[in-house]
């Protein structure tokens, strides 16, 4: 054992040693080069030159502690309203700038929990949110408890530290094998039912885009929004993954006619290089909070190496037309995607948007998995194959689905090696499913 503790999102493998990175690919230490097909937190890939320009340049900064203010954090967030929330002057108030994903997902919780006087929270089924304070107790993925995994028995799982309501999650499957498709999908009516009693006791409900493979329309995200509304709960669109270009729009609320209460952002917020993430408020929120003192504290957010990333990050994302490039690659992974997945017959469903996407296989109930098995996990076999043949595909730590999400820059060559892969991959896969079939009979 090194003196590194691991951490590997594929279960059961050992990571890749990376030592280098240019464009869309990977550089490893046995030499190869592969591509980088799964990565949320770099949407220009590796080394882009105006990232890399603009941190040289932050490299003399003094370090200014939130507390203080720092014109490039002014600069930053009109930069994120001017180029992310362009249009959406009407509504948005404010942002605040924060370490991560998780940690801003925690802070907009605890704040609806002290604006509602609310001590119950809510999510949709299958999400994941984080692994810090509230953001972990939303996370409903089974194996991202935050405790340890361990074979044998040996798993330890922390308590939760609040009372979670969790709805029924969307569909919106782009493909559905004739197994899953034979399922009678239930209305959307139907699905929330229940909702209202749960969003009735909740400081918040929380709903994000595509974790555990679920990507859904504005039609579920007006829904709850409505419900949230008429029971006085705040709504929450979390935006780590998705916000600022990876569903091919600024935002994935923008689907939806509803526009939230708060929004969080993170991973690719900082370009790939710098640990970043914010906070954006309404403008009803942002009246709340006038004259108090909002008292959540952190001394490295909104660091100016950080700020200095968000300004590159969003100018890169205007000047390179990023959006538009990432609406036209969608075309060609949903039908290519589709395409793959009706000659595997190990594949149960395919959905995503923008460039995310995930590929669930036939296999194992998620709701049982908490990655505790001695031996990886089909997904994660896939996924070695894949690296063996040139392309990083992640897991999430599932133990049947794989996730593609590929840097912004990707081209569309690349994206064919990318998918090529993939499929060949995915015999793999086949095979495992059609013994298991044939052992059923």
């Amino acid at each position: 054992m090194g003196r590194l503790l691991r951490t590997g999102l594929n279960a059961g493998t050992e990571a890749p040693q990376v030592v280098g990175g240019e464009g869309v690919h990977f550089h490893l230490s046995d030499g190869r080069k592969v591509l980088d097909g799964s990565n949320t937190g770099g949407p220009l890939g590796h080394g882009h030159p105006r990232m890399a320009e603009a941190l040289r340049e932050a490299a003399g900064l003094p370090m200014v502690s939130e507390g203080w203010n720092w014109r490039g954090r002014d600069k930053a967030a009109e930069d994120l309203f001017e180029v992310a929330l362009k249009g959406e002057e009407h509504w948005a108030g404010a942002v605040r700038f924060c370490l991560s994903g998780s940690e801003g997902n925690d802070i907009a919780l605890s704040l609806s929990q002290a604006l509602t006087g609310r001590k119950a929270i809510a999510t949709r089924e299958r999400a994941y949110h984080g692994l810090v304070g509230l953001s972990r107790d939303v996370t409903v993925q089974p194996h991202w408890h935050g405790g340890l995994a361990a074979p044998n028995g040996g798993t330890k799982v922390p308590p939760p530290g609040a009372k979670v309501h969790v709805l029924p999650a969307p569909e919106g499957a782009t493909y559905l094998s004739a197994t899953e498709a034979a399922r009678r999908q239930p209305s959307l009516d139907e699905r929330l039912a229940g909702a209202a009693e749960k969003l009735r006791d909740s400081a918040a409900v929380i709903i994000d885009y595509t974790q555990g493979g679920y990507y859904h329309d504005g039609a579920y995200q007006d829904a709850v929004a409505g419900i949230a509304r008429r029971e006085g709960c705040l709504w929450i669109a979390d935006e780590v993954v998705t916000g600022v270009g990876r569903s091919g729009r600024p935002f994935a609320f923008q689907g939806g006619d509803t526009r939230p209460d708060i929004v969080t952002l993170g991973k690719g917020l900082g370009g790939g290089m710098v640990s970043v993430a914010a906070i954006v408020v309404s403008k009803d929120v942002a009246a709340e909070l006038d004259g108090k003192s909002w008292q959540n504290y952190g001394t490295l957010r909104g660091h100016p190496m950080a700020m200095a990333a968000v300004s590159a990050y969003l100018g890169i994302v205007r000047d390179e037309d990023l959006l538009d490039r990432v609406r036209a690659l969608e075309v060609l992974y949903a039908r290519r995607l589709t395409e793959i997945a009706s000659r595997h017959p190990s594949v149960a469903r395919v959905a995503g948007q923008g460039l995310h996407w995930t590929i669930e296989l036939h296999g194992p109930d998620w709701r049982n998995w908490l990655a505790d098995t001695p031996e990886a996990p089909i997904a994660s076999r896939v996924a070695g194959h894949a690296l063996g043949a040139g392309a990083v595909i992640g897991t999430s730590g599932e133990q049947v689905s794989l996730f593609l999400a590929p840097p912004l820059i990707i081209s569309e060559a690349e994206s064919e090696r990318l998918l090529s892969i993939l499929d060949d991959s995915l015999f793999l896969a086949d095979r495992e499913h059609n013994a298991t079939m044939e052992g059923a009979h």
